[in-house]
């Protein structure tokens, strides 16, 4: 642009530059020295340098909104369309969605204009530039959008005048995007995409003025993610398109698939641009060889047709395809030779919608019959319809042949699906971008001066208006369309996600139909929702597939990853035992409490089972049983001797003793029974006292009654009579009272300085808690063994000595014979108490004092109850004192 003098404001004719990757700063440059560059000279107007010979299609209004779409595929020129000399660029592929897209604006731009609600008093317009699928045209149209295509224009001391265009909706590329927003972000122009959904440009600090009113693709990937995770697949492939929207795509899916712990990638491609077959041969052969079953495709619909083809060549079958909304409508897959391979397909797509009225919109586009080529994408449009051409066009795209076109064809008799709208998704999002920006608009012409929302509460007007203030306000709308959905927009100029589901119907007249199975959204309330109608979907297998590197650990089990390997590859780990996994795929295995042990299948704790010297158990009643006999058989013993107290057997060798020996016998069956059934702590503590004292008692008299045999006989010598002195009533009850007093003193030093105490044992066995009594100080019951065997080793060896005195009833000999039978008893104790555990140590010691006490019982008073009862001719002071004297 030249201009003149009169410019007061210098800072009007100021380019702008941001740091963006070398290609996008050779655009701005470019664009802003060759487009918008003033140098300044003594002009008072603005004039054009170069106008770009554009696809376009415009319409007048007070303000104007501009549009960038893809109505030509591709694109030919030989250099930059931004020199002067050189050629303009030939648009080549017409593509008649995408000028439906445009026409949608269009439509809605009509709409609105017949609102008396919306923007009253005021008629919008529109310019709409093709980008031909090239990125350099698109940026050019986006540049020209912002600059406008006037020839020349006046100045003003102010710069005041309305914007060439307030907005711009498109363009639908994100690569072509991220271009054009970096350059117009720059002046804050407001951009509304309806198909850009590269995740990238959800960053507010490199992109302040752009929204898009179709999900990003973070919300696309997550939403995929969650149809992996419904149906447990674990182990898939994924492949991107090699451009920003896959590669975004792709590192989206690796961060949030491993976040949400929902699988693992068993591979990643990137399709070349260029299709090239050695590349394709070499993915496919990856896809044909991998253990994935599915497959996920972040790729464009002009990739997928050379993959299918490899596909279709090396025939790989059975794979469930995931596809992402690029390809998901894409009629030129779904034929008859690319259903065995894509049947069954799931996918995301856009929210579909409709548009009443849109249909009588579109019937109405006709060429017009001047010179006037302003409109030239509908004479395009037109050419491609009818297979005709129109009188010679302008540079910029390439001629039609056929027959010349008369502009008065009728489109109703052709069949196209131009005017199929039963799956309006990209329209839908064009329609939506239009309404937010007149929305915005409205609201801003709607403010009160003194209560806006800019500097000083002021207001703009069209006249005044900067791009950052419809900015503001778009940032800030939010309506519902005639189709119910609510559009908004966040702090990262996102509009509230929703998807719908798809899935691919393979019918058996070989048709296919693309049905919707649910879809997945985000609100402010419930987050993020999947809803899926499994019983609708179509699977090429029958059921859905199973995707896994490792079938999952079942209950019981941990996983073990391999090594090398991604986490989603592992080996099942049973677990130890006193372990536990209750879940599914359990990183580790928990312990059980300690009063529980796992189950045999270690999914579940179950209370340990208790163990201890029961009475209800065999061996307890048995010991038991064996008790309360000896105790029996002592009362009956001790029956005996009381009636039979007064006959000489019974006198012999003091009967008080006897009586005191039967008494501690029977304590020491008694005893016995302290060591059955379930520890507790006075029985812990009685047990031990018990059983010693009773033994020191019963030992304590046999070891008197030894030394009064050993004094009877030394004073039947002459000169010994003096010895019995000692040896009276009296002596012997004050030395079995100190002997037994010496053992009470040892027991309550033992029980109050560390006394024995219940105890449960878990180290004996894992699924058994034992209880027993611990014995607190093993000094403690080391001594009180080892008095009774102090006081048994004297009775043995004073009863040895004295086992040969003639006497017709020697009882010497039976307290020898009893003495080692009570020895070899606790002598083969200790080691068999030592190596027993939980309840047979406490058996164990039943059994020695049981054995111990029937060996004395047997031993002391067997002979002596033999005589009473089977030989009573021998209970006579003749008979004992005449064998005593035939001896003699």
């Amino acid at each position: 642009l030249n201009h003149g003098p009169g410019i007061k404001n210098k800072n009007m004719c100021k380019g702008r530059r941001t740091v963006m990757g070398s290609l996008f700063n050779t655009y701005l440059l470019l664009g802003v020295f060759l487009v918008c560059f003033m140098p300044c000279s003594r002009a008072s107007f603005c004039k054009l340098r170069r106008k770009f010979y554009l696809n376009e299609v415009h319409k007048p209004g007070d303000v104007l909104l501009g549009g960038l779409f893809e109505v030509h595929f591709t694109s030919v020129f030989p250099e930059l369309t931004f020199s002067s000399e050189g050629e303009e660029p030939r648009c080549k592929g017409f593509d008649i969605l995408g000028f439906r897209q445009a026409m949608t604006m269009a439509f809605a731009v009509d709409e609105i204009n017949k609102n008396s609600n919306l923007l009253p008093n005021l008629t919008l317009g529109y310019t709409m530039y093709d980008n031909c699928g090239a990125l350099v045209i698109g940026l050019s149209g986006a540049l020209s959008l912002a600059s406008g295509q006037e020839e020349q224009f006046p100045l003003q001391e102010k710069c005041l005048g309305t914007l060439p265009v307030l907005g711009i909706v498109g363009d639908p590329f994100s690569t072509f995007t991220i271009a054009t927003s970096n350059v117009l972000g720059l002046f804050r122009m407001p951009i509304v995409s309806y198909f850009a959904t590269c995740s990238c440009l959800s960053d507010r600090q490199r992109f302040p003025s752009f929204f898009r009113t179709i999900p990003s693709d973070a919300f696309q990937v997550r939403a995929i993610i969650q149809i992996l995770k419904h149906f447990d697949w674990t182990w898939v492939g994924l492949l991107i398109s090699d451009d920003d929207y896959g590669f975004h795509a792709a590192q989206s899916f690796q961060s949030d698939l491993t976040q949400s712990g929902a699988g693992c990638l068993a591979y990643l491609q990137v399709l070349p641009w260029d299709g090239d077959p050695n590349e394709l041969r070499k993915i496919v052969h990856l896809i044909k060889t991998s253990t994935a079953h599915v497959v996920m495709a972040f790729v464009h619909e002009g990739q997928m047709i050379p993959l299918m083809e490899e596909v279709v060549q090396q025939n790989v079958t059975g794979l469930q395809w995931i596809a992402s909304e690029a390809w998901i409508a894409a009629a030129v897959l779904q034929t008859p030779r690319l259903m065995p391979y894509l049947g069954g397909t799931l996918g995301i797509a856009i929210r579909r919608g409709e548009m009443p009225g849109l249909r009588e919109f579109l019937l109405q586009i006709r060429p017009d019959h001047s010179n006037n080529y302003e409109n030239n994408m509908v004479r395009q449009y037109w050419e491609f319809i009818f297979q005709c051409r129109f009188p010679p066009p302008p540079a910029g795209w390439v001629e039609a042949g056929g027959a010349l076109c008369t502009g008065e064809e009728d489109i109703e008799t052709v069949e196209t699906e131009f005017l199929d709208l039963s799956n309006l998704r990209a329209e839908y999002n064009v329609y939506k971008a239009v309404y937010a920006l007149a929305y915005a608009l409205d609201d801003m012409l709607q403010c009160t001066p003194g209560r806006g929302p800019f500097s000083g509460n002021s207001c703009t007007t069209l006249q005044t208006m900067e791009p950052w203030q419809l900015v503001h306000y778009l940032q800030t709308v939010n309506f519902t369309t005639s189709f119910g959905d609510q559009v908004s927009f966040d702090e990262n100029g996102d509009a509230l996600p929703i998807y719908d589901i798809m899935n691919w119907l393979w019918l058996p007249d070989g048709r296919t139909k693309v049905q919707n199975v649910g879809e997945v959204k985000r609100s402010a309330s419930k987050g993020e929702e999947l809803t899926l109608f499994e019983d609708k979907i179509f699977w090429s297998f029958g059921e859905p597939p199973r995707s896994v590197c490792s079938e999952s650990c079942p209950p019981g089990t941990r996983m073990a990853r391999k090594k090398g390997e991604p986490e989603c590859c592992f080996d099942c780990i049973p677990c130890s035992e006193g372990k536990i996994s209750n879940k599914t795929n359990s990183v580790e295995c928990t312990s059980c409490p300690e009063d529980f042990a796992s189950s045999p299948q270690r999914d579940h704790c179950v209370p340990k089972k208790i163990e201890f010297l029961s009475y209800h158990e065999p061996l307890g009643i048995c010991l038991t049983s064996t008790s309360l006999l000896g105790t029996l058989i002592c009362a009956v013993v001790l029956g005996i001797f009381i009636h039979h107290r007064s006959t000489p057997v019974v006198r012999a060798n003091n009967s008080e003793l006897s009586f005191l020996i039967l008494m501690s016998l029977k304590l020491c069956f008694l005893c016995s029974l302290l060591f059955i059934g379930r520890p507790r702590l006075w029985t812990c503590q009685l047990r031990h006292a018990a059983f010693g004292i009773s033994f020191v008692l019963c030992v304590s008299c046999i070891l008197v009654k030894t030394m009064v045999v050993l004094a009877v006989f030394k004073a039947s010598k002459p000169g010994g009579g003096a010895s019995l002195k000692w040896f009276g009533a009296v002596q012997q009850r004050g030395t079995v009272l100190l002997l037994t007093c010496i053992q009470a003193a040892i027991c309550v030093v033992w029980i109050v300085s560390a006394s024995p105490l219940p105890h449960k044992n878990t180290q004996y066995h894992s699924d058994k808690i034992v209880y027993e009594c611990v014995v607190g100080s093993t000094v403690g019951f080391a001594v009180l063994l080892g008095y009774i065997g102090l006081l048994a080793i004297l009775s043995f060896l004073l009863a040895f000595l004295a086992r040969n005195l003639p006497d017709n009833f020697n009882e010497a000999k039976l307290i020898t014979f009893s003495m080692l039978i009570f020895c070899a008893v606790w002598v083969a104790f200790v080691p068999a108490y030592v190596n027993s555990p939980g309840k047979y140590a406490d058996a164990v010691e039943v059994f020695a004092i049981l054995a111990s006490s029937f060996g004395l019982l047997v031993a002391l008073f067997g002979p002596k109850c033999y005589i009473i009862l089977l030989r009573p001719e021998r209970n006579t002071k003749k008979a004992i004192m005449g064998r005593a004297t035939s001896k003699s």
